[in-house]
């Protein structure tokens, strides 16, 4: 297995880069999915490998590097990921084995230091500041956080080193797979200004477009355009935002616990479905699973939206916010319901549909005012009841009674 290091600018970690101004690490996990699913296929490796459905019509999880030379990436419908790669073998997701080898990678973090901040179950920014003492410079710590996950897991990670987050993360991208790539701090500029403009954080495919009509192709091209220029021709904060990013400049902390800004789930149908009543009995199902999340953390939200994916591709997206915040499955879903019908998709066809609830907030800090002759306990505490008992017998043994009959539906077909 290789064990590539990148240095980019300047000469190699152990052999005298200055790091001396880059305490934040961001490490990425390689391909992570499929690089789990190959440590008990090791027969498959080098070949084009992705985790998926193979039957189903949902999307790539993860594709080894032999798969991406053909186009394949993460998020991609998994028919499309068949027709670009059709020799590549398919591999049903085991999500059991991710979470156990996340947490063990996410141990080795915390061994390093307290400031760990996960983005993902496969990548965190940590902050080595602290650790120079004890373990070394940042490099060095790099290179043995890489050496200790090969070791442990025998799967690989990409480190960036920088003096801030946004670099740092940059930098992990540019070395992948396999490699080690330190930014100095003096030398930020010229790291980034060759950068394309699609590189910065924010600048998704209609900022691409927008930049690119101004004659703005490269994070150098954008640095050069007055700060007051781009934020008359992308807002006030996007174009200030741009700004600061294409000179380096990101004041973020590394944060040891990032509350949840959101929570959510959603599914995509084996077949497309145009009828209403089955696409309100999925929609109750995910609103049940995504309050159950949130009364598992401790939170409660204000802001129900729904996700609804046409057979075309075509995605809409509605929200509403509540008068109060709730972590209840019945008041999700029928808001949920609400606005699917205000989307005016009656018997369109849907390959998605997804709710989630944001404006999170702890659950203690929330006051409930009850309604005139509301009773103090009802829904709530009935979902409550629920989640002990799921927790005593399994995920199906409490069910509302349209997904019953659902499921009986399910095993008549």
């Amino acid at each position: 297995m290789s064990r590539k290091q990148i240095t980019g600018i300047g000469p190699a970690p152990r052999t005298g880069v200055d790091d001396s101004g880059c305490p934040i690490l961001h490490v990425d996990m390689d391909a992570f999915f499929a690089s789990v699913e190959l440590l008990d296929r090791p027969e498959l490796r080098g070949s084009p490998v992705i985790v998926g459905s193979p039957a189903g019509r949902g999307v790539v999880l993860s594709a080894t590097y032999e798969a991406r030379a053909f186009g394949v990436h993460s998020a991609m419908p998994m028919s499309r990921a068949r027709r670009l790669c059709p020799q590549a073998v398919i591999i049903p997701p085991s999500h059991g084995k991710y979470s156990e080898v996340s947490r063990g990678v996410m141990e080795i973090f915390h061994a390093i230091t307290p400031l760990v901040e996960p983005i993902a179950s496969d990548e965190a920014f940590l902050d080595v500041g602290g650790a120079r003492r004890r373990l070394g410079p940042p490099a060095v710590v790099a290179a043995m956080i890489r050496e200790q996950v090969l070791d442990r897991y025998g799967i690989t990670c990409s480190v960036g080193v920088a003096a801030n987050k946004f670099v740092a993360k940059l930098a992990s991208k540019q070395c992948k797979p396999d490699g080690l790539l330190v930014v100095p701090a003096d030398q930020v500029v010229d790291f980034l200004h060759p950068l394309p403009v699609s590189a910065l954080w924010g600048v998704g495919e209609r900022t691409e477009e927008a930049l690119v009509r101004l004659g703005i192709r490269t994070v150098g091209d954008l640095a050069r355009v007055p700060p007051g220029t781009l934020q008359r021709e992308l807002g006030q904060a996007v174009g200030g935002h741009l700004a600061g990013l294409a000179w380096g400049r990101d004041e973020r902390p590394v944060s040891a616990h990032v509350p949840d800004k959101s929570i959510g789930n959603e599914e995509t149908f084996a077949t497309d479905i145009d009828d209403p009543e089955v696409i309100r009995r999925e929609l109750l199902r995910l609103a049940e699973r995504v309050a159950a999340r949130m009364r598992k953390a401790g939170h409660v939200g204000r802001t129900v939206s729904v996700k609804l994916r046409r057979a075309d591709f075509t995605t809409i997206n509605r929200s509403r916010t509540l008068r109060e915040p709730t972590d209840v499955a019945q008041v999700i879903f029928a808001t949920a319901c609400e606005l699917f019908q205000a989307a005016g998709l009656d018997r369109v066809r849907l390959r998605l549909v997804g709710v989630r609830m944001e404006n999170l907030r702890p659950a203690g800090e929330a006051t409930r005012q009850l309604g005139l002759g509301e009773r103090e306990t009802g829904w709530r505490e009935a979902e409550q009841a629920m989640d002990q008992a799921i927790r005593r017998f399994g995920p199906d043994a409490v069910l509302p009674a349209s997904l019953v009959r659902g499921k009986l539906d399910e095993i008549e077909t």
